[in-house]
């Protein structure tokens, strides 16, 4: 038996038996979830625009379309000035990308987005900045009740995203847009 073989093996003859999750039962805190969101987002370097809703997200792309920026838009109802590109690498040059978030999480500001909808999973990441559209009623007091509105079917990709890009692990220094989306911007509909 070689070397790889044998450890292998004793390591299947000490192999603990699977064990159930505990069940967790956390009482959410639910007085202004959407205040607590707001809050959240705020700590995580985002900014939540709530009383604008979809029209004033359209304002805010024809400003930036008018000050020549490049932007996608893939949600319904938002002219943007660019489509979604054939292939990812069309997407170098984004300033803007407007999304829609399928949850958001009051507790840590963290948004779900099912990247099926986006024509390429790399568009939150790759984009200079990032405006996402989340539905009030799709926010919830933290994960555990989030995790129960997340699905995805076989080949979907999805993430939680909380805030801009950022690193704090070099010098200790928070770094914003290290590598990824500059900023974020989160519209309540």
């Amino acid at each position: 038996m070689s070397s790889k073989q044998s450890i292998l093996h004793a390591l299947k003859s000490v192999a603990v038996e699977p064990q159930a999750m505990p069940k967790i039962d956390v009482s959410p805190r639910l007085d202004d979830i959407i205040g607590q969101f707001e809050n959240s987002l705020t700590t995580v370097a985002a900014t939540l625009h709530k009383d604008q809703g979809i029209d004033g997200l359209q304002v805010k792309v024809d400003e930036l379309v008018a000050q020549g920026l490049q932007v996608i838009s893939t949600i319904d109802g938002i002219k943007a000035n660019r489509d979604v590109p054939e292939t990812a690498h069309e997407l170098r040059d984004i300033d803007y990308a407007v999304i829609k978030g399928d949850v958001g999480v009051a507790e840590n500001g963290a948004i779900w987005v099912n990247t099926s909808k986006l024509g390429h999973r790399v568009t939150p990441f790759i984009c200079e900045n990032l405006l996402l559209v989340v539905e009030a009623s799709s926010v919830v007091a933290n994960m555990h009740q989030a995790i129960q509105n997340v699905a995805l079917n076989n080949g979907e990709f999805g993430v939680f995203i909380a805030g801009p890009s950022k690193t704090a692990d070099i010098e200790q220094a928070l770094v914003v847009g290290a590598h990824g989306a500059c900023s974020l911007n989160v519209y309540l509909v």
